[in-house]
């Protein structure tokens, strides 16, 4: 990984985060609304943690056959990345409410998920939102050997064929993070001396991470088979439920980033990015079916990726109304702003992407 950190412009010359900035706070004065979640959220946090939570109860207390206990498993990935989408990312931002123990309460629904507060924030708050689509620096782009997801990356042969398998390995994603990602990352960031807000120390970290570890393989895994579920079914359960999380999660996150309309800018020889750090979001970021009501309330606004990059702390649901206002004032700047239409169509230009991508440099 490149250690040399990026710095991005000082200086907007056209002046777009001052005027985008000015017009945002104007809406929700003059609409005298907080930025941060109301009831609307409120309401859909409590209907994904039944959609999450009530399956595994009805698993655990009735005889059903196999098939069906599949299917309430799915149900229940949905609802997990649901949450993961919609609870857990707010909390961790800041804008699930205005109240900092609500949005740690609901930031720790991660757990959940099997990942980990501080990792997560690590990598989604600090290296994602700072270095959004730099190679070496973004580590969303970093999928090992197995996935090539720049053209900054180094290239293998068996790349020409990752737009068929890549799909598959999405679904691994939350699968990995219960196994060995957060325990990688852990030691990753602590030597690297990388944090989030007030710095804790490694013994706790460490502590929090195996305890939350151990609960959840508890809850999740030893429960079921004390109360007389065959073991096989469990593990099969576990590995769907992750497996169909994971998929959705994957799918949603690649599409504001890797495709071939969004760049993957890298420093010059300085360190220093061209641009400053709101134009590189719209150089970097792409949005998806704005006005899919569904998709707009099941992924928590992350299709608004473009607001939410440039507004982090404002809650997702209000993406929809700031919209046309960070459109507006990028197209006034002569700036660029990424948006497809539809899901499928998003869903295609990835899928071309990394077609793309795997070819052999030499003939791309």
């Amino acid at each position: 990984m490149n250690k040399t950190i990026p710095t991005f412009a000082k200086q907007d010359n056209l002046k777009f985060f001052r005027t985008l900035n000015s017009r945002v706070n104007s809406y929700f004065k003059d609409n005298n609304i907080q930025k941060t979640g109301n009831w609307k959220l409120h309401l859909k946090a409590i209907i994904l943690f039944t959609v999450f939570l009530a399956p595994y109860f009805l698993i655990l207390t009735l005889d059903m056959p196999f098939w069906a206990h599949l299917l309430l498993t799915i149900v229940m990935g949905i609802g997990m990345a649901g949450i993961g989408m919609n609870v857990m990312h707010d909390g961790n931002h800041g804008s699930y409410s205005t109240k900092s123990w609500v949005n740690k309460i609901m930031g720790g629904s991660i757990y959940v998920l099997a990942g980990n507060v501080h990792n997560w924030q690590v990598q989604h708050n600090v290296l994602h939102h700072t270095y959004t689509n730099i190679h070496g620096h973004d580590e969303d782009l970093d999928a090992g050997r197995i996935i090539r997801f720049t053209q900054n990356a180094e290239w293998h042969r068996f790349h020409k064929f990752q737009h068929y398998y890549s799909f598959f390995l999405y679904g691994l994603l939350t699968f990995n993070w219960a196994l060995t990602t957060d325990f990688k990352q852990m030691k990753n960031y602590l030597k690297r001396k990388l944090s989030y807000g007030t710095p804790q120390s490694p013994a706790k970290l460490w502590t929090v991470l195996v305890i939350t570890k151990i609960i959840y393989v508890l809850i999740w895994m030893a429960l079921p088979m004390l109360l007389g579920i065959v073991w096989w079914k469990v593990v099969i359960g576990f590995f769907v439920m992750h497996y169909t999380a994971g998929l959705i999660l994957s799918i949603v996150f690649q599409l504001a980033h890797v495709v071939e309309e969004t760049s993957n800018p890298v420093p010059n020889e300085d360190g220093e990015m061209e641009n400053t750090w709101a134009i590189h979001q719209l150089y970097t970021t792409a949005n998806f079916a704005p006005k899919n009501k569904v998709v707009n309330w099941f992924t928590g606004g992350l299709n608004h990726q473009i607001e939410h990059h440039i507004f982090p702390n404002i809650s997702h649901i209000h993406y929809g109304k700031i919209a046309e206002i960070v459109k507006q004032t990028a197209i006034e700047c002569n700036l660029p702003y990424h948006e497809f239409k539809t899901m499928r169509g998003a869903v295609l230009a990835h899928y071309k992407h990394l077609r793309d991508l795997g070819m052999k440099p030499e003939i791309a």
